[in-house]
């Protein structure tokens, strides 16, 4: 089983897009504009999108909710770590070995938890 896609909600699309443009760029990465509400980042076996609700409600972060992202290396989980909160994220976990990965966790503009891994 392989996991289709990923979409985290936001109330500010513009500040959301470019937090996510910034941190993944250089990924390679294909950033494709959907829509006014939907916005997604493709590459081989991967597929991110950010989304304003449907429903018109605010987007809110779900408690217990985390997305992973395998980067690859210990280099690439600090790099990416230290980008995120540059880029205006905030710090929920300093890189550092957690068995079975070297992990580091941040949340973006909306709250999201990301998780970057080795």
């Amino acid at each position: 089983m392989k996991l289709n896609y990923v979409v985290l909600g936001t109330n500010d699309m513009a500040a959301a897009t470019a937090f996510y443009a910034a941190l993944f760029d250089g990924t390679g990465l294909n950033h494709v504009p959907a829509s006014d509400r939907m916005t997604y980042w493709l590459g081989e076996d991967f597929a991110f999108a950010l989304a304003i609700p449907f429903d018109q409600n605010p987007a809110t972060n779900g408690n217990g909710t985390m997305v992973g992202f395998a980067v690859g290396s210990a280099d690439e989980v600090k790099r990416l770590h230290a980008k995120a909160i540059a880029l205006g994220g905030s710090c929920a976990g300093e890189p550092g070995q957690r068995e079975p990965k070297f992990s580091a966790y941040v949340r973006d503009l909306d709250r999201n938890k990301l998780c970057f891994s080795d």
